[in-house]
């Protein structure tokens, strides 16, 4: 049997952060939000480099044993990595340099280098090296053939190219500075003359400052670069142990892992690329050029002035007033569900779950499954107080949520300590699904509280990601939920199954084929079909085989993918009859939510899932079912809107083009901003309060 198109996950994910720069690049967006689409670009980049290329580069070791069951080459598919993301690199400098350095100087904002400043700047430059800077800047003669300095992970440091004063013209040494930026703000703003803002990269400062550094040598030219080391935690969950303390193990590790990555400037000679590469003993697939500057994910800090007519205006979040304004918080959810949806709506009914629990003298239990949550939370705060009002409190912790294993063990130490009982990760599998219950006594009896989200409790962030959250009392829903939490908590296997939540290692993968083939059935008894998603990533073979048997039967399938799409929507005779785009905005979409037509009566899931291998086989993910009328058909109303988004939705197809979905003689429409007054006009006209 032929292979069907597939997309590889990492030539997709680099589609996606194009994505992320086409919104640096576009002019209708402020100037300060395209700024800070540079860094959250860079901040991506940086992170794939850490851990997805990392991986490959560690499989062109591997025996050809284990190649052969791979389906593809890594070192073909590093080639081709590196290719796209050299072309994507050019694109920023150019919008950088040609673009954003241009558009800062009109408003009066001069990025200024160390070699345009005059007598006043110099003077002032060189008072806050001495006063804030010389402490940190130790700069190291590199040479060759003897040991090698330890570069640090992605710390920035300039290659400096000397000469010896006494030696001859000929001769060249080498140093390496570190820019302390881990110490030290990375934009230096100089004092203001004529009207004139002037701002200085911590990098330039370090520059103007070599000739100090180096007395008896000339100053040939100076070069920006930075190491990236892999950062995936390898842990080894066959054999006996603590699992807790080997993750504690390699995280002391993490930044002393192999170089994935050398980040340079591309106007370096040769000669110093040539030296560096023999230096740190690296291949010329772990060579990356860029711009000036590097680690440019610290755009998120450039200063604005004051000058917010250049960010986006603000849209604040909205009171769930259902929830925030009840008197009794937990009657309301009893009586019917809810759904909110942050950033739109405010975090606070959340928040308030967890606080008026730890208060309610007819709470006895309050369980919630952790996975990435703020250093600062009052959600955790609330949780220490439960025990001291004398309350259970279980807590489930994945300590092996990526980048967030080091604060997850914090929190969980800390909590212990506060009298929480704290289970940790499962070896060889994660818990990722979004949960919490709530167990009060009333008048019938105990009765269950439940929250099931799309995403973390995670104050901070819910700022930015917009994600679906549903309060239930449902006892189909808050049933199934004690069941889980019970697994996490005995990993004993639940007895009666589940009948309504969609539960990972247990029934999602089955549930959703299931739901797939009875559309699938219906259009082929010439019935109305049609299966829409709206998912971060969509990668997992299996499914996209079934999505592609959906098209083939005449099934419609609508997708909306953030970030992954393996399946190649729109291939003749396989895929005509599926469509996908992609929203990158303002806000980061991060919902999961599954629609099956169902001759009419839709079966729609929110879900912490998305449709790729790891959620699928190697979680517990869980997919709640939604059975109140309002609520599905606000859900149903959202797919749409953001279906007929026409100015920040991407058409995803073969070509990985990214095209802008824009049709014409269309209406303006971003679907962000129409999110938001969608929650706005219900609130205006009552109907959050009725439905």
């Amino acid at each position: 049997m032929a292979r069907e198109p597939y997309m590889h996950r990492d030539i997709s994910w680099l589609s996606f952060n194009e994505r992320v720069l086409q919104e640096a690049e576009d002019k209708q967006n402020p100037l300060f939000e395209r700024i800070k689409f540079m860094a959250i670009y860079s901040n991506n980049l940086d992170e794939f480099f850490r851990v997805r290329v990392a991986n490959h580069r560690n499989l062109l070791r591997v025996g050809k044993k284990t190649k052969a069951q791979l389906d593809y080459d890594p070192k073909d598919l590093i080639k081709e990595i590196k290719e796209i993301v050299n072309l994507q690199q050019e694109r920023f400098t150019r919008i950088f340099n040609e673009e954003l350095l241009p558009e800062l100087s009109e408003h009066r904002v001069q990025m200024i280098r160390h070699t345009d400043l005059d007598e006043d700047q110099k003077t002032f430059i060189d008072q806050y090296f001495n006063n804030n800077m010389l402490p940190y800047v130790q700069p190291v003669l590199l040479v060759k053939n003897k040991i090698r300095p330890f570069l640090n992970n992605a710390a920035l440091y300039l290659i400096v190219v000397l000469r010896d004063k006494s030696r001859s013209e000929h001769h060249r040494d080498y140093a390496i500075i570190k820019i302390p930026s881990d110490h030290i703000p990375r934009f230096i703003i100089l004092p203001e003359t004529g009207g004139q803002r002037y701002v200085m990269m911590l990098d330039e400062l370090v520059r103007h400052s070599i000739p100090w550094l180096f007395p008896g040598y000339d100053i040939l030219d100076s070069f920006s670069m930075k190491l990236t080391r892999d950062a995936e935690l390898y842990i080894d969950d066959e054999f006996s142990g603590d699992l807790i303390e080997k993750i504690k193990k390699s995280l002391t590790n993490r930044n002393i892992g192999p170089a994935s990555r050398l980040v340079y400037d591309r106007n370096i000679d040769n000669r110093t690329l040539n030296f560096l590469q023999e230096m740190f003993e690296l291949e010329s697939i772990d060579l990356f050029p860029e711009g000036r500057y590097h680690n440019n994910m610290d755009f998120f800090k450039f200063p604005d002035f004051g000058m917010t007519h250049l960010k986006l205006a603000d849209l604040p979040p909205l009171p769930f007033e259902p929830l925030e304004g009840a008197r009794d918080f937990f009657a309301r959810i009893r009586w019917r569900d809810y759904l909110i949806n942050p950033p739109y709506h405010a975090y606070e009914s959340v928040i308030q779950f967890f606080e008026r629990a730890a208060a309610d003298p007819d709470v006895t239990h309050i369980k919630l499954v952790q996975y990435r949550v703020g250093a600062q939370s009052r959600i955790m705060s609330a949780l220490k107080e439960a025990v001291q009002n004398g309350k259970q409190v279980t807590v489930f912790i994945e300590v092996k949520a990526r980048f967030d294993e080091e604060a997850n063990l914090r929190w969980g130490e800390e909590l212990e300590r506060n009298g929480v009982t704290v289970h940790y990760s499962f070896p060889g599998l994660k818990v990722h699904a979004k949960l919490a219950m709530v167990r009060r006594i009333e008048k019938d009896g105990p009765i269950m509280y439940t929250y099931l989200s799309t995403g973390n409790f995670h104050e901070g962030t819910a700022r930015v990601y917009s994600d679906l959250g549903l309060f239930t009392a449902d006892e189909r829903i808050t049933g199934e939920v004690a069941q889980v939490f019970s697994f996490l908590e005995t990993v004993k296997l639940p007895e009666q199954g589940f009948e309504h939540l969609l539960v990972g290692q247990f029934n999602l993968v089955d549930t959703l084929t299931e739901l797939i083939h009875e559309e699938v059935r219906l259009a082929r008894l010439g019935l109305p079909a049609e299966i829409c998603l709206k998912l971060n990533s969509l990668q997992d073979p299996f499914l996209i085989h079934e999505l592609y048997q959906a098209s083939q039967a005449g099934v419609r399938v609508r997708i909306i993918v953030r970030g992954i799409c393996s399946l190649i929507p729109g291939v003749p005779g396989l895929s005509d009859n599926i469509e996908a785009i992609s929203i990158v905005d303002r806000f980061l979409e991060h919902t999961r939510v599954f629609f099956f037509h169902n001759q009419g009566d839709p079966k729609i899931y929110i879900s912490s899932a998305d449709w790729m291998v790891r959620n699928l086989y190697y979680r517990i993910e869980t997919a709640c079912p939604i059975y109140h009328p309002a609520i599905r058909e606000i859900l149903m109303d959202l797919f749409e809107i953001q279906w007929n988004d026409t100015l920040k939705a991407r058409i995803i197809d073969e070509h990985q083009t990214n095209a802008f979905r824009r049709p014409e003689k269309s209406i303006a429409l971003r679907s962000q901003h129409e999110t938001y007054f969608y929650f706005k006009r219900r609130i205006d006209t009552g109907a959050t309060k009725s439905s």
